[in-house]
């Protein structure tokens, strides 16, 4: 014998159950009957690497992006932070993104530029005259609606942190004009843009993964590099470089990013969350890599023969690079490329 009512109410969920997940195609439909708890009880862990050291802006950034996090979401995400390319440099942290086999990274947008063309505007040269200009842009629509392309290729912008502006380094002698740069060889970031700045200027620039940078300027490899005050300072790069000048060539911005992969699992709440926090930490990481930034310049000074230039005294550097703009606007895009101008004479001008 067995229980028709029993059995009627079975078939009545079953079929219940089947109906939502035809309608809706999703195959959590089954909250209804209790899910929900299960969904709420479970726990995520973020994996997050990126290139610089633990003394650096961007690794206390992380830290307290993390503390915020494990709060705000009860202990339903933990967070594991893996510094000086421990995960791989920043093109294999970002197709590991891609994969879902790494949660979250924070390249330069130079390497991003090659999965998303539009990125290399950052990349020409002397775009941003100071800092607060590159925090009006990037914050801009035209700033956030770059940072939607990422979607199509895998990875989820959450916002802009700061790298900075890049200065030029080397073993060879002090820079003070574009003619001074001829003949070094400068190691830069896999960018065709700054490869091209740099001929441009009259070096030979030297493509390499930054995880590699420190070796090959101690061997001689290559006789400089171009990165920030802090970078410069807590890589130790004064150890086996002599000269610093402050080119400021590029401005080099941070995008904090995540796994679509792994965001798509995650319960509405919990991405809310990390949209959020991650908005919150950008304004403490900037404050944080200037004040950072402008204290280890003053430092470099003991340690390297420091090149202060003036505005007057980069003109040069900045006429020479220009057939970099014309090479390369209609790659990136000639309508972007004069908004992204636009938007830097709005600012100038307010």
């Amino acid at each position: 014998m067995f229980n028709k009512k029993l059995v009627s109410v079975v078939l009545v969920l079953v079929l219940l159950g089947g109906s939502l997940l035809y309608l809706t195609g999703d195959a959590n439909a089954w909250w209804i009957f209790g899910d929900d708890k299960e969904e709420e009880n479970k726990t995520y862990t973020i994996r997050a690497g990126i290139g610089l050291n633990d003394k650096s802006a961007q690794y206390k950034a992380l830290e307290k992006w993390k503390q915020m996090v494990e709060k705000r979401s009860d202990g339903r995400i933990k967070m594991e932070l893996y510094h000086s390319s421990q995960l791989g440099d920043d093109r294999e942290m970002m197709e590991a993104l891609q994969l879902g086999t790494q949660e979250v990274t924070c390249p330069s947008t130079a390497p991003i530029g090659e999965f998303v063309s539009e990125f290399k505007v950052f990349d020409l040269p002397f775009l941003f005259p100071n800092n607060e200009t590159a925090d009006y842009v990037l914050d801009s629509k035209i700033g956030q609606n770059l940072l939607k392309k990422l979607e199509d290729k895998g990875m989820i912008g959450l916002a802009y942190w700061e790298n900075g502006f890049r200065h030029l380094t080397n073993s060879k002698r002090a820079v003070k004009t574009p003619a001074d740069v001829k003949g070094l060889k400068a190691r830069t970031m896999e960018n065709p843009m700054h490869l091209a700045a740099w001929r441009e200027m009259g070096a030979n620039p030297t493509p390499m993964a930054f995880g590699e940078l420190f070796s090959a300027m101690q061997q001689g490899v290559v006789d400089g590099q171009e990165n920030p005050w802090g970078t410069i300072y807590l890589q130790n790069f004064y150890e086996v470089q002599d000269y610093v000048t402050n080119t400021g060539h590029v401005y080099s911005p941070f995008v904090l990013m995540i796994s679509k992969k792994f965001y798509d699992k995650l319960p509405k709440d919990l991405q809310k969350m990390l949209k959020e926090t991650a908005k919150e930490v950008k304004d403490y990481q900037r404050r944080i890599n200037r004040e950072m930034n402008a204290e280890y310049r003053e430092k470099l000074k003991d340690k390297m023969n420091v090149t202060i230039l003036s505005a007057e005294e980069k003109q040069p550097f900045k006429e020479a690079v220009q057939p970099v703009y014309d090479k390369y606007k209609d790659e990136i895009g000639a309508d972007l490329v004069e908004s992204v101008l636009q938007k830097v004479k709005e600012y100038q001008q307010k």
